[in-house]
Order: C-alpha cells, then sequence, then structure tokens
C-alpha cells in the first residue's frame, strides 16, 4: 500500500468518500466552482491510485480531472492521458463528492467524458463511480453527468450520509446565506 494514502478498509464506501470530502476541502473556495475531492481507486486491490480536488491543477480544473492526469503523470509506465482505458486496472472505481459534469466551458473536456474514455473494447476500466450528491443547478441546468454514465454502461452508486457536508463544502465561497 502507497503510505501517501491512508488505508481504508475494502468496500468502505463512506469512508472512501470522507477521505474525497477531505480533499474537496483544500480546493480554494470561489462563487464560480464547486468544491469537489475525488479518489480514484483499483477496488481489486483495495488500492488508491490517485486523488484530486477542483482547482488542484492549474487552469479551470475539475476534481476527477486532476486525479486521472496526476494518475497519469506520477508513472513514466502510464501512457497519456489519451489513452487511459489501455492503463488502469480494470477493477478501477471513481468516489467523487459530486455528480461529475457533463459540460465544460471551451476547451475542457467534461469529466464524464473522461471517465467514458477509459472504456475501450473488452477493457473497461472505471466500471463503477460511487457519488455523495448530485450536482446543484447552480451553473449548469439539470446536469445529466449520471444517466449519460449509466447509459453507457457505469454504474453510479450514491453514498448516502454525508450529502449536507458535502453540500455545504461545496458551496463555500458562493455567498449564500
Amino acid at each position: 500500500m502507497d503510505n501517501k494514502f491512508p488505508h481504508i478498509d475494502p468496500l468502505d464506501h463512506l469512508e472512501y468518500m470522507r477521505y474525497a470530502l477531505s480533499l474537496a476541502r483544500r480546493s480554494p473556495p470561489k462563487p464560480t466552482n464547486f468544491r469537489v475531492g475525488a479518489v480514484l481507486v483499483d477496488e481489486a486491490a483495495n488500492r488508491i491510485l490517485s486523488t484530486g480536488y477542483t482547482l488542484e491543477s492549474p487552469g479551470n480544473t475539475h476534481a476527477e480531472q486532476c486525479a486521472l492526469q496526476k494518475y497519469f503523470a506520477d508513472d513514466a509506465q502510464h501512457p497519456s492521458e489519451n489513452q487511459v482505458e489501455a492503463a488502469l486496472p480494470l477493477h478501477t472505481v471513481l468516489y467523487t463528492t459530486m455528480e461529475p459534469c457533463q459540460s465544460r466551458s471551451a476547451g475542457n473536456l467534461p469529466c464524464v467524458d473522461r471517465i467514458l474514455a477509459t472504456q475501450s473494447g473488452d477493457h473497461q476500466a472505471i466500471q463503477t463511480v460511487y457519488i455523495g450528491v448530485k450536482e446543484p443547478e447552480t451553473f449548469v441546468a439539470a446536469n445529466a453527468g449520471q444517466s449519460k454514465l449509466e447509459q453507457a454502461g457505469i454504474v453510479c452508486i450514491h453514498v448516502p450520509g454525508l450529502e449536507e457536508e458535502i453540500l455545504q463544502v461545496a458551496t463555500e465561497g458562493h455567498g449564500l446565506s
């Protein structure tokens, strides 16, 4: 087990979501972004592969994007993010505090499309996405990220228990009362 990540018991979905929430807290509060955390896990080996949070990398980066980009940047044997389908372990899952986005501003690939890029022929890398909350309609009306993933055969599972805390962290900096 890599010592840079905490040990979490196998299939402890709530604890993985708590870890993702701790990452979301690292994101700088801004009125134009949700603070989101993501954890990429090899579920078969119970090994955290990478993590990310909103604005962790330069630019208007999202948590899932940062986790995937860091995974491919951490190891010379991994190909570029454009070739993710061949590099992620088969039983990779994603924990994200908020439903992955289905649309982005110009020049940014939506997180749903990044997840779908892990699917290629018989190699279905990310098969499950664990979600803390659906995306509020603050920036995008009716985000259909979860629906798009499910239509592609990716299982989306809500992890209950932290919704209020996730939304509080996610909207910090929005100036809402």
